[in-house]
């Protein structure tokens, strides 16, 4: 028996024990207590009312203590450190805090609320403050937790191996909130993993530096996001930022979420936008990766505040009537060696063949969305956003991606599925899993599909075999009209087919159409960059383009800066150029875009429809000489339809006739050309009347003046 205990000491000192609290703590109904305490001098045995309860000797050279404690009941350690005496309750005299329906929803991947159940935790346990630490390692042998409070020692706390989930957990007492910490591990082949973060951690370091840190509690009861609505029949115009480089304070630093709360969320509502996505805010370690790396799935980025910060941010943006939309990445994750890779010595988080589960085009590891325990954490993740934040929707990254086990792989570079296809099939279960999830436990919640490819029905009910999306971007809409824009106008008439071949699929999915950072950075140029002609036409083609944009059906997205016609490429480093609107023409694009998201937002028939074929009919689409179109936006019987007219040349038309469906007079809502937005003024006065000629399909038209690279709006005034 004493050989099996110094065994057993020995193993603990080694940090080779894989059941601490077999050995550890109070034992024979606490007349026996053993303490693992390297470095100590003394320990003493305290009991509740302050007397000793007796001295426990050293029995092992490298700080292990045990001995007889006389009493019974709480006790505390007094320890004599050779920098002063601690006292403190034993960690090891606690029993196992996470319940058996925890355990099993976790075992399961069903578990909703990992971040409430995993991570760490400030609580009181037995009238005793501390934090419960809790951790999926279902391969390691042993798991310890580390921090300025052990000294990052691997062998003063490690954890209980809860067997039915792989979980490990220890409550350790008297520390708290503000406590950075990490795991070590050690894999079943025995090696010592470097340190990890807490993959389910509410708060990090700030980078470079790559510790977890115990939060401050949340809120006792789960938040519901409180933005504008985002259904099919509602404006939708999604102002999207990277929260590092909107703006930044004279020295370079960035802002904090309490002082981008005191200036982007009046921006963005003074602007007419409807929501803010926000780029990835979960916390990622290099900034190059502007977020879409991350390692802190359930942790907003220390770089702008702790976690109560971005809380605040998302309250006041919803008081002021802006939803909060975050870029959300499951779709792969970085190799940091603090991060999720071989997590406990094992493939845990990702698969273990490179043709499943490695990204060559992001250098990143691919989850493995075939076991359910990662399902069921990135699910979690995703509520976590939406419950505990109380944010509005998600914009899941990269959905292609995960959608193909081809995808940007050659011949041979990857694995086909069961069925010998090239679909993800785990993926696509998996996406729909998240979706159905979002709608019962976060209903108030849209999620947004970056998906570049002819997937069909990704933006249908999953009861109906779509994947439950609530909008999918039109990266092919963006494609094929940015590459006309950027075509001189002398060319556009052979390439008319480009700006209308969107409509041949607008309704098929629930669309958004997007500007995004995408299209401002790696060399693309910046949007108002990308237009042919000298600077006025460039200026005047980005008004023309922003008008059909926001005439056309589909929900809509604009990357800051773009609002105001940025003339560089966004850099991650710097900010909006804010200075520019000292030029008329850049005030000019921001007021355009100002005054086209308070019509849509204040007009049914601009986005009623959106997604519904019966708010849209051409009118003009085949003027490929004059590079002219015309269409109709419809709402309700009860609501006025709008025309919308562009001219894609640098000529002005004179007495363009287009049909249109009401007599009378027609007030010109919205001028691309107006002085008051760099334009060069053309137009028709504000007004127009009506003929009765009829002309596509109508028994009345409008004699227009289409002025040069200009989209025009109108509406019948009599209601």
């Amino acid at each position: 028996m004493a050989h099996d205990m110094q065994a057993a000491m020995t193993a603990v000192a080694e940090g080779r024990h894989g059941d601490p609290f077999a050995l550890l703590g109070p034992h024979e109904d606490g007349k026996v207590v053993r303490a693992f305490l390297p470095g100590a001098a003394a320990v003493e045995v305290i009991g509740a009312d302050g007397a000793s309860r007796g001295n426990l000797p050293k029995r092992h050279d490298s700080g292990f203590f045990a001995g007889p404690a006389s009493g019974s009941g709480p006790y505390r350690l007094r320890i004599r450190w050779p920098s002063g005496d601690q006292e403190t309750e034993d960690a090891y005299a606690f029993p196992p805090l996470l319940g058996p329906l925890d355990l099993h929803l976790i075992a399961e991947g069903r578990h909703r609320e990992l971040g409430r159940v995993l991570g760490a935790h400030a609580l009181t346990v037995q009238d005793v403050p501390g934090v419960r630490f809790a951790v999926w390692a279902p391969n390691a042998q042993r798991v310890s937790v580390v921090g300025d409070f052990n000294g990052w020692d691997g062998r003063r706390n490690p954890m209980r191996r809860r067997v039915e989930a792989g979980v490990w957990e220890i409550f350790i007492p008297r520390i708290g909130p503000g406590s950075r910490y990490k795991y070590e591990i050690v894999g079943a082949d025995g090696a010592t993993l470097p340190l990890k973060a807490d993959p389910c951690g509410g708060q990090a370091e700030h980078p470079p530096a790559t510790s977890s840190i115990v939060p401050e509690p949340p809120p006792p009861r789960h938040r519901e996001g409180h933005g504008p609505s985002h259904a099919p029949d509602a404006p939708v115009i999604i102002y999207e930022a990277h929260a590092g480089s909107w703006m930044r304070h004279e020295d370079g630093r960035p802002l904090s979420w309490d002082e981008m709360a005191d200036r982007m969320i009046p921006y963005v509502a003074g602007m007419g936008f409807t929501h803010i996505e926000l780029m990835p805010i979960t916390e990622h370690p290099f900034d190059g990766s502007w977020g879409y790396q991350p390692v802190g799935m359930f942790a907003p980025t220390s770089r702008f505040g702790p976690p109560d910060g971005f809380r605040r941010f998302v309250d006041r943006a919803h008081a002021a009537g802006i939803g909060v939309i975050l870029d959300w990445v499951p779709a792969h994750f970085p190799t940091d060696p603090h991060g999720l890779g071989q997590f406990d010595g094992s493939a845990l988080y990702e698969h273990a063949d490179p043709r499943e589960g490695f990204h060559k085009d992001w250098s990143t590891l691919i989850y493995n969305f075939g076991r359910h325990e990662v399902r069921g954490y990135l699910i979690a993740s995703a509520l976590h956003w939406l419950r505990e934040f109380g944010c509005d929707g998600l914009r899941v990254d990269a959905v292609a991606s995960m959608l193909y086990r081809d995808y940007s792989r050659e011949a041979g570079e990857w694995l086909p599925n069961a069925q010998g296809g090239r679909e993800n099939l785990e993926a696509i279960a998996f996406l729909r899993e998240l979706n159905e999830a979002v709608a019962e436990h976060a209903p108030w919640a849209t999620v947004i599909a970056e998906e570049s490819t002819s997937f069909p029905k990704v933006s249908a009910p999953v009861a109906e075999g779509g994947l439950g999306f609530g909008y999918k971007w039109n990266m092919g809409w963006m494609n094929d009209t940015l590459h006309y824009m950027q075509r001189d106008p002398v060319h556009r008439g052979f390439h008319h087919d480009a700006m209308t071949f969107g409509m041949m699929y607008a309704f098929s999915e629930r669309f958004l159409l997007p500007l995004s950072h995408d299209e401002v950075v790696h060399g693309k140029r910046s949007l108002v960059g990308k237009m042919p002609g000298d600077r006025w036409q460039q200026f005047a083609n980005l008004r023309a383009y922003l008008g059909f944009m926001w005439g056309h059906p589909g929900k809509k997205l604009l990357f800051m800066g773009d609002e105001l016609a940025q003339e560089r490429e966004w850099d991650h480093d710097g900010q909006v150029d804010w200075e520019s609107l000292s030029d008329p023409m850049h005030l000019g694009m921001q007021r355009l875009v100002r005054d086209m998201n308070v019509l849509v937002g204040a007009t049914p028939a601009l986005h009623r429809y959106d997604s519904d074929p019966k708010g849209f009919s051409w009118l003009v689409a085949d003027d490929r000489q004059n590079s002219a179109y015309a269409f109709l936006r419809h709402g309700t019987a009860a609501e006025p339809s709008v025309l919308v007219a562009c001219n894609f040349t640098p000529l002005p038309r004179q007495g363009y006739r287009v049909g249109v469906p009401r007599a009378g007079h027609w007030a010109e809502r919205l001028n691309s050309d107006a002085a008051a937005y760099g334009g060069s003024g053309q137009g028709n006065g504000g007004v127009v009347r009506a003929e009765p000629v009829p002309m596509h399909g109508h028994a009345h038209s409008v004699v227009l003046t289409l002025p040069p690279l200009a989209t025009l709006m109108l509406m019948p005034m009599d209601g």
